[in-house]
């Protein structure tokens, strides 16, 4: 009677079968593959379910796309992996007279959204002469393949070893006045109705334009990136922030650094991945990199992690920043749902769940507002191209991984989101 039951169990679908909606290709092709918009466009999707092992759909997710920023999807794996529980600040040594300091691109020094800055406390307390050493970089300023075109737009700051203020000027515009952090010279540009109040900057030099409304009394609040310049540049700012003499060393004075340590690791990530902060995501491959190899190079970082924790993607892609600004980047979506798999399977979710946006917070704040709590995903947009990676939880309580990569559409991204909005959500409820 035993084989008998067994031989009927075996014939019987499992429950994870019960659980997966029959109508998936119907909706896909209904809300996605033939919406308005998208049906000229390249479109890849992937939905696996990590308890099973098994692909609920599948659609071209063994083709290349451009992925914007879901590459920050691989940027927090690479910090989660490689930069432990806080930031690596600076490194720093000191004799009797002097404190010799060398950067190790932590952008939340000086950061208005952090207010623990231990590096800028040890500067601050001692009375020693502080002297810049200098941090191997290979980083150019500019990421490959960046639209240089951008080099004055809030998105955008250039990257280095030791960023001050996010390597932006903080500027605030009201009526016919203005504050600007740090200081730089300014021309003023006076300007009445259609013209609106605005803030730019020179492209060869740290001179910013802005356009004021003598009769405007609202407030407006811009980020301008500013050229960070040479390593002495880098020093007499540390110095204009210090009120204090900081030297710069053509070589290393001493080989044996400590590290002090800075800000929480997750303080980072989160607002990394909830706004989407290009520089951020750049400057923690960069910190990944001087901690790992001694070397700022996103490059080397970038390799190391293909060939180590990530050398069993499905499809080894083209990674190249860690912003996604980038359009020689190329993944799969099977890429990022392996690898969304990896960060599961290594993270608690109290941990994991508060890194990623979810419906109606951070870039998704205008959408998936009926999965309160069940979806959790990166957004990715760029010109014809609109991306979203991450967890599903469904109505039963399975969390499903997905990812829906679109590129080359003609329509606007709103129209391609709403679209995959309607479908996830159909998924959700459903299972």
């Amino acid at each position: 009677m035993k084989f008998i039951y067994l031989a009927l169990a075996a014939l019987l679908p499992s429950a994870a079968a019960f659980s997966q909606p029959k109508n998936l290709r119907q909706w896909a092709q209904q809300d996605v593959l033939r919406a308005k918009g998208l049906r000229e466009a390249h479109v890849g999707i992937s939905i696996y379910d990590p308890a099973t092992g098994k692909y609920w759909y599948q659609h071209q997710d063994d083709k290349f796309f451009m992925p914007a920023s879901n590459t920050k999807i691989f940027t927090l794996y690479t910090g989660l992996q490689l930069l432990g529980d806080s930031l690596p600040g600076m490194r720093y040594a000191e004799n009797d007279t002097a404190l010799f300091i060398r950067g190790m691109a932590d952008p939340s020094f000086l950061h208005p959204d952090f207010k623990y800055q231990p590096a800028m406390d040890l500067l601050t307390r001692t009375d020693k002469r502080i002297w810049l050493q200098p941090a191997l970089i290979k980083n150019k300023r500019f990421g490959p393949g960046w639209g240089w075109g951008d080099y004055a737009d809030y998105y955008q700051p250039e990257l280095n070893e030791w960023p001050m203020y996010g390597n932006v000027a903080w500027v605030k515009l009201a009526g016919a006045g203005y504050t600007m952090t740090p200081e730089f010279p300014t021309e003023l540009v006076y300007e009445r109705a259609p013209a609106e109040a605005l803030a730019d900057r020179e492209e060869r030099e740290n001179l910013f334009i802005l356009h004021l409304r003598a009769d405007d009394a609202a407030t407006r609040a811009f980020e301008v990136p500013y050229i960070t310049g040479s390593r002495q540049e880098l020093a007499r700012r540390l110095q204009d922030t210090l009120r204090k003499p900081v030297g710069v060393l053509a070589t290393p004075a001493v080989t044996e650094n400590l590290l002090l340590k800075s800000i929480p690791a997750d303080t980072l990530f989160q607002p990394m991945m909830h706004r989407s902060d290009n520089f951020f995501a750049e400057q923690i491959l960069m910190m990944c990199a001087a901690e790992k190899f001694d070397t700022i190079d996103s490059r080397k970082v970038i390799q190391y992690m293909l060939d180590s924790s990530l050398n069993d993607l499905p499809h080894p892609p083209s990674w190249v920043d860690g912003s996604g600004l980038s359009r020689y980047n190329l993944f799969t979506p099977r890429d990022f749902v392996a690898v969304l798999d990896k960060l599961l399977k290594k993270y608690p979710k109290d941990r994991l769940w508060p890194l990623f946006p979810s419906g109606g917070k951070g870039t998704l704040r205008n959408y998936y507002q009926a999965l309160p709590g069940r979806l959790y995903a990166k957004t990715g947009t760029l010109s014809g191209c609109v991306a979203l990676s991450g967890y599903i939880v469904t109505k039963s309580g399975k969390t499903l991984i997905f990812s829906v990569l679109v590129n080359n559409h003609n329509s606007t991204s709103t129209v391609v989101r709403r679209a995959v909005e309607n479908f996830l959500v159909r998924v959700a409820n459903a299972g």
